[in-house]
């Protein structure tokens, strides 16, 4: 990490921000497990910082919803719950099939042009197997969709999730080694359709790709609660 300097300072709003993109690297990564403590002298230690930016930090995350307060432990990494992210995903694939629809409609050239790119972009990540170099590539070519789709009100409906969306695509990209490569098979395919201004196509494929991943990664979620809970009755049942 930077050194650190006054608490005014711009510099130290710039090591807040550090710190902030390091935990939230270490949780979409899987380095940070969800329930795990986070202990503000081990993180400023492994950081290099003192711990005021780190204290600052975790109550940014936590007004995000990206870890929380657990009763007698502190804060902790937050899980993703089942209900969150099937909601989360039904909206955002009205918004992908939107995004990708208006692209269609509106530039179609821009498509053809600087969309190949992009995919390749995304089929070298896979290779390298690098979940952070997936998730990139895969922000990337959803905000070029959603500059050629020439509606910003889109974006900011969506911005408020986007360290969510980040996180689930992390979690996603982690557990289904076959994922990544079928993501941007999809991917593909719904540039080629944007590219031929096929706008009914283009939508139809995003809410698919959309709704396929949610599906997965809720089926995950939902056999992981189901679990816990039983363990959790078994407990009581011991007890």
């Amino acid at each position: 990490m930077a050194g650190e300097s006054d608490a005014r300072s711009p510099t130290r709003h710039r090591l807040v921000e550090q710190v902030y993109g390091a935990i939230f690297t270490e949780i979409t990564e899987g380095r940070l497990a969800p329930n795990t403590r986070l202990i503000q002298d081990e993180l400023a230690d492994a950081y290099g910082v003192s711990r005021q930016p780190v204290q600052q930090a975790l109550l940014l995350l936590r007004n995000h919803g990206i870890v929380r307060d657990a009763p007698r432990r502190g804060l902790v990494v937050a899980p993703l719950e089942a209900s969150f992210v099937q909601n989360l995903y039904e909206v955002r694939g009205v918004l992908e099939g939107l995004t990708s629809r208006l692209a269609a409609e509106r530039n179609p050239a821009r498509a053809r042009q600087e969309g190949p790119p992009l995919v390749a972009a995304g089929r070298a990540a896979v290779q390298t197997g690098s979940v952070a170099a997936l998730i990139e590539a895969d922000i990337a070519f959803h905000r070029f969709l959603g500059e050629i789709a020439a509606n910003p009100i889109i974006v900011e409906t969506a911005a408020p999730h986007f360290n969510h969306l980040r996180r689930i695509m992390g979690e996603v990209l982690r557990e289904d080694e076959a994922m990544p490569a079928r993501i941007w098979d999809e991917h593909a395919a719904i540039l080629e359709a944007i590219a031929a201004g096929e706008a009914e196509t283009a939508d139809r494929l995003s809410r698919q790709h959309i709704a396929r991943a949610a599906t997965v990664f809720v089926d995950r979620l939902r056999a992981q609660e189901d679990a816990f809970a039983a363990e959790a009755k078994s407990r009581r049942v011991r007890r």
